[in-house]
């Protein structure tokens, strides 16, 4: 019998991925062991999965905790979906990670993977996120992490040279981008095949084809008509110029590059709206939180056993019973894209069975690709370099390199940014001073 352990359990996630793993028949005898400090979200989440282990009449177990140690020992698979230091899109420190920059010139839209609010949420969360790998070293060393965590490359990447424990960075933006675009050219996706290989977020969509075909040209002329790409001009424009679609939306994808929101009149033009100011409150229901049992009184219905589009589920089905599965996942990089520095985070095909995840080999990328994932690479690789060695000036130097922010802010106005954002974090970063 499995035990699938859930950090983060309140985010939505443990309810999602409960769900998922009670679906499938090899295990939905599972101990679900459910983590998260809230306590209050906490057991909402785990009545609403003990609802769905009660209502379907399953073997499964679900048990929760607010501390982690007490469900590590014997886990086979450790789940990671946390903000930590404050709430994941709202309040503090998120706010001061938006509008310090935006005083100085920065647009930022999502603020929470690249740029210099994304740099800052990897250096408050890294050192918990390490302790999460190094509490699994003593308590569960040969589990499986599966993180969801943002910034995911950074926090592969950590994981990977920080600790022993073998890890992979799950996202969705890989499923949605190629879902999207099978529906452009009107080929059914589940007759689809293609190869995604970059970074997170960044990742190119290198082939695409059905039965064979490739469904290259269609998506030229798909990219110019259909109504699925007026909102997506930013991604349109990147495959115009550099010849391959690229993973994550327009929205968030700007922030990856210099070209887009450097002025007002270019986010106009690319329909990158201006983003509302940070509420401290929680006024944000995000869609993919619905059906989850977060914000519910009790007293649903029984939740259906609909399995998610999330690849977790079957990652850990194939590390338990043996099943191979093949998924898009973040690891380190060993060979995998041969013109990509080496021990960089990749996201690249892989293969999970009962000895592990399995990176593919991928070869070159085209290369105007990846040049494009070296200028994230190199802040990426920094801002591990600052955690790892406690080097302040290391993460100004991650702050300094990124793309959209190098096109925008002056050096002596970054470092002035820097040092209030740093004074914004307070005490989240004081393992710095160690």
């Amino acid at each position: 019998m499995a035990k699938i352990v859930i950090i983060g359990a309140g985010s939505g996630f443990g309810s999602r991925l409960s769900i998922d793993i009670l679906s499938r028949p090899s295990l939905k005898d599972s101990t679900i062991a459910l983590c998260d400090i809230d306590s209050q979200r906490l057991e909402q989440v785990r009545g609403y999965v003990q609802r769905a282990i009660d209502g379907h009449d399953l073997p499964g177990h679900v048990i929760a905790a607010t501390d982690r140690e007490q469900l590590l020992p014997g886990a086979d698979c450790v789940v990671t979906a946390v903000s930590i230091g404050g709430p994941a899109y709202w309040g503090e420190p998120y706010r001061s990670e938006v509008e310090i920059p935006r005083k100085y010139g920065i647009e930022p839209t999502v603020a929470d993977t690249i740029g210099v609010g994304g740099v800052f949420r990897f250096l408050r969360t890294a050192h918990e996120h390490l302790q999460f790998a190094r509490d699994m070293e003593r308590l569960c060393p040969q589990a499986l992490m599966l993180n969801y965590t943002n910034p995911m490359c950074m926090l592969t990447w950590l994981h990977s040279v920080g600790s022993s424990i073998e890890n992979v960075g799950l996202c969705h933006s890989v499923q949605g981008t190629t879902k999207k675009l099978a529906t452009a050219v009107g080929a059914p996706y589940d007759e689809v095949s293609y190869t995604v290989a970059g970074i997170n977020h960044q990742a190119w969509v290198l082939r695409l084809r059905h039965h064979g075909e490739d469904l290259y040209p269609k998506l030229r002329q798909a990219i110019e008509s259909h109504e699925s790409f007026a909102e997506d001009q930013v991604r349109v424009e990147m495959m115009r110029q550099f010849g391959y679609f690229v993973t994550e939306s327009s929205r968030h994808n700007a922030e990856y590059l210099p070209y887009f929101r450097r002025t007002r009149q270019l986010c106009e033009q690319y329909g990158l709206p201006p983003r509302a100011a940070v509420s401290m409150e929680n006024v944000r229901q995000r869609d993919w939180m619905k059906d989850t049992g977060v914000d519910e009184d009790g007293n649903a219905e029984v939740p259906a056993l609909r399995a998610s589009h999330e690849y977790a589920s079957l990652i850990v089905e194939a590390r338990l019973h043996n099943k191979p599965f093949a998924f898009n996942g973040n690891v380190m990089n060993h060979g995998s894209i041969t013109n990509l520095p080496d021990n960089c985070c990749v996201e690249v095909s892989c293969l999970a069975d009962a000895e592990g995840v399995h990176p593919t080999f991928v070869g070159d990328l085209p290369t105007q690709c990846a040049a494009l994932n070296r200028t994230n690479i190199n802040v990426q690789e920094l801002a591990v370099e600052a955690v790892l060695r406690r080097d302040r000036e290391a993460a100004f130097h991650a702050c300094a390199l990124d793309p959209l922010t190098a096109s925008v802010v002056p050096l002596p106005e970054l470092r002035q940014m820097f040092a209030e954002l740093w004074a914004a974090e307070g005490d989240r970063l004081s393992y710095f001073d160690d």
